[in-house]
């Protein structure tokens, strides 16, 4: 059942304070506050290591109404700092379903607060900007609050990688695969493991702190660059290991935080984002073929749109039809290219996926 007789307490960086209906795990927990868009795949976004360190707001109605489901997560453990929703159902109508939401969330650790007017909260973000909240059920008093708000860190310029990454090697796929790619996880979703390894390939999946030397050990055909969280910036031995990649030819393709990694190896610059695209219902464009698709994003970092354009070293590829922000590059006279959104789309829409069948094909044409 969910514990609507216990508050709880949301205080944003501006002083904005709401209280709300507890759920969940009791605590105190932090973070930079994002919304996502979507209408259903709550668990797959509650575990996406991109949100490390996001306390989430979760713009549909209800959530909960379908339970969860062992086999529909991207990682390992929940991976928001708190959840923040308008309704919390307490019974789930799934027959897969293995649990309710609330037991997953004390199971997890997770803060939660509901009852909150959400629509207002994410007008209020979309107006601001992203900036950081706390979500308590123990502490009360708004000064007290304000003080452990203070000891949260600021997204920009926090290297989250370290914190969702593998810390040791391991293999997903067949031995006798087709192809053998090297994955340089900053927090990689399951979910993109598994596609490339149904497609015929072998993957041995690195920790984030792999040097290029590590990553050749593998003596792969290609070497793709994992989504994850935090700040490209301050990110730069992992730039200088892209750089690498880049100057041994060896194909790469780059997702979200990749993709960010890919335009900074080649001296183009990121910038922090007023609110992030977070949800499975963002349009881009294709530039190269001319057609749209939906696409599922999870990103508070982008590449500089203006530095992309001036770059000799890269195309543009993709770009996203709500705000023109880049979505997609190719590096010239590279076998590389990266998308800033998310070609798995658990659990949907499927438009994107076709790249990943790119990166094959980049692979065999290498070969």
């Amino acid at each position: 059942m969910v514990q609507s007789a216990t508050r709880a307490y949301l205080l944003l960086e501006d002083g904005t304070y709401f209280s709300g209906k507890s759920f969940g795990a009791k605590g105190t927990s932090g973070g930079e506050l994002c919304f996502n868009t979507g209408m259903t795949g709550y668990q797959e976004v509650f575990t996406d290591p991109s949100y490390a360190g996001q306390v989430l707001i979760m713009n549909n109605a209800y959530i909960g109404n379908y339970g969860v489901k062992k086999d529909d997560v991207e990682s390992s453990s929940v991976k928001i700092s708190a959840l923040i929703c308008k309704n919390i159902t307490e019974r789930y109508s799934r027959m897969m379903a293995t649990g309710d939401l609330e037991n997953y969330l004390i199971e997890n650790n997770i803060v939660a607060i509901h009852d909150v007017d959400t629509r207002s909260l994410v007008q209020h973000i979309r107006n601001k900007g992203a900036m950081n909240c706390i979500v308590s059920t123990e502490i009360t008093d708004k000064t007290a609050l304000e003080a452990a708000l203070k000891l949260v860190p600021q997204m920009k310029g926090l290297n989250l990688a370290a914190k969702v990454s593998t810390t040791t090697p391991y293999l997903v796929g067949a031995a006798n695969a087709t192809y053998k790619v090297a994955v340089l996880d900053f927090g990689v979703k399951q979910s993109m493991l598994r596609i490339m390894s149904e497609k015929g390939i072998q993957l041995k999946v690195f920790p984030s702190t792999a040097s290029f030397e590590d990553l050749k050990s593998f003596n792969p055909d290609g070497i793709f660059i994992s989504n994850g969280p935090g700040d490209p910036e301050a990110m730069s031995e992992a730039v200088n290991t892209v750089k690498q990649i880049l100057e041994a030819q060896i194909p790469l393709f780059g997702i979200c935080l990749g993709h960010q990694l890919l335009a900074r190896a080649n001296d183009i610059a990121t910038y922090k984002m007023h609110h992030g695209h977070r949800g499975v219902n963002h349009p881009v464009k294709n530039l190269k073929t001319g057609k749209s698709e939906i696409t599922t994003q999870n990103h508070g970092f982008g590449v500089d749109v203006e530095s992309a354009k001036q770059s000799d070293k890269i195309n543009i590829t993709h770009i996203n039809l709500n705000d023109g922000s880049v979505e997609g590059i190719s590096v010239i006279g590279k076998p590389a290219f990266s998308v800033q959104y998310h070609p798995e789309s658990t659990p949907g829409t499927h438009d994107s996926r076709y790249l990943f069948d790119e990166f094959i094909e980049m692979i065999a044409a290498s070969k």
